[in-house]
């Protein structure tokens, strides 16, 4: 059981005493999977995104065996081309008859399949562990070339193949929120190389026009304005940094930001998340906006349960919480706020971007917004 002691390192006034943080990490504790696996919440599915960022907050509260049991379940579960499936059942099936990990939706992500590769960063980072870090090569670089195989020609990455398709017939649209996301995972995925002496040339191409298509050409990505993600995911997945991120953030507070109450998950619905919350806590700690970032955790905790764990969100127009659901990723989102904020050496690291390879930026005859060109 994870005691006081182990969640110190998690103790932020107004957001969460050690005796909280410890209940929120049995909160996703209890909902893991004897197989490793981190569904959303017990008899709920899971997807490997969310999945890493639950394991990542285990790892932040020292739970270091079952993270790498989070860890183990992807590798496991891989596909032959590098990917995972966006969904697998971990409830009643149709016959019903538990579901326990089979796929419910066959599509693939690229950032729920990159997002491997920021989990074994943080983990080794975490824990000092060579050979997990050796023994998750394999898994890791497939998953990275899978989603490679994704990028356009404009340096952004489409977001999905669909059941059947492959590579070449794949969509050619690509998210903006997902392609920051894949773009924290690129930079993680060299800093494993680098630790690894194994340089990776093709993927310092890829991640510097990646980063590049994030930070300058909004104009390529399908348009989800009204998504908060689309705001704030740039800085989170940092490719925003300094005096363009302050301004990103600046330009939108007040059409995603509620006082007192949290982040909405879209600007035209009343409705704010626990999710969104935490991870613009996060972004606003990595552009040195930390007082801010403890005041969205600290408005929050009005979704906290008596478990310790967390409501998906909030509809503040009609005083109710919605969806009933307590999710292991937003509980895992809040941890990880807590950490970065409370100097969490590799948490703070991950997030905070300063010492992961940023790639190789476009040649200046590449790109027609770059001088020179």
């Amino acid at each position: 059981m994870t005691s006081p002691g182990r969640t110190e390192r998690l103790v932020l006034p107004g957001v969460l005493t050690a005796e909280q943080a410890a209940a929120t990490v049995r909160g996703i504790l209890a909902v893991q999977r004897p197989d490793g696996a981190v569904p959303w919440f017990t008899g709920g599915h899971l997807d490997p995104w969310d999945h890493t960022e639950a394991a990542m907050a285990l790892d932040a509260a020292g739970e270091h065996e079952r993270a790498e049991a989070a860890y183990d379940w992807l590798a496991s579960r891989q596909n032959p081309d590098g990917s995972w499936y966006a969904a697998y059942g971990y409830g009643p099936g149709e016959d019903g008859r538990p579901a326990e990990g089979e796929p419910t939706d066959r599509g693939r992500e690229t950032n729920f399949c990159a997002y491997i590769a920021v989990g074994v960063w943080h983990h080794y980072l975490s824990t000092g562990d060579e050979a997990f870090l050796d023994r998750m090569w394999p898994c890791l670089y497939a998953a990275v070339e899978f989603v490679l195989s994704l990028q356009l020609p404009d340096g952004t990455v489409g977001w999905k193949l669909d059941d059947g398709d492959t590579p070449d017939r794949a969509p050619r649209e690509a998210l903006l929120t997902g392609c920051s996301s894949i773009y924290h995972a690129l930079r993680c995925a060299l800093a494993v190389a680098e630790q690894r002496g194994d340089p990776q040339p093709d993927w310092e191409l890829a991640a510097g026009r990646l980063g590049h298509a994030v930070a300058r050409h909004p104009e390529r990505f399908l348009d989800k304005d009204r998504y908060s993600m689309d705001w704030y995911y740039p800085v989170l997945g940092t490719a925003l940094r300094g005096p363009a991120a302050q301004q990103r953030i600046a330009d939108h507070w007040d059409r995603f930001v509620v006082d007192g109450l949290g982040v909405r998950c879209v600007d035209d619905h009343p409705w704010v998340t626990g999710g969104e919350s935490a991870e613009l806590a996060l972004a606003l700690w990595a552009i040195g906006e930390s007082e801010r970032a403890v005041q969205i955790l600290r408005w929050i905790q009005h979704l906290r349960a008596e478990d310790g764990m967390y409501w998906t969100g909030y509809v503040f127009a009609d005083e109710a919480i919605w969806p009933e659901e307590r999710t292991s990723w937003t509980a895992g989102s809040v941890l990880l706020a807590v950490a970065a904020i409370g100097g969490d050496e590799a948490t703070t690291a991950v997030f905070g971007g300063e010492r992961l390879p940023a790639g190789l930026a476009p040649a200046e005859d590449d790109c027609d917004c770059l001088p020179g060109a």
